[in-house]
């Protein structure tokens, strides 16, 4: 790049979306397998599906609630 472009003061695209971070991620394959059936009923892929139930989650600031046998 040449040295008279000076980009010290420019904004940064308002219009660029967030990056996804990329994880490993263990599921059962019961989990799997529903996430990828509703996808297909809904038309959109599963990862895409999974991720928007787990956005929604975090909004609405939910928790699991675990009953664990004695």
């Amino acid at each position: 790049m040449r040295d008279e472009y000076d980009f010290s003061n420019a904004d940064r695209n308002p219009y660029v979306k967030p990056q996804k971070t990329t994880v490993t991620i263990r599921l059962d394959k019961l989990t799997v397998d529903y996430f990828k059936s509703v996808s297909e009923e809904v038309s959109i892929p599963y990862q895409t599906l999974i991720n928007a139930y787990l956005s929604d989650c975090a909004a609405k600031k939910l928790k699991p609630t675990f009953i664990w046998p004695e």
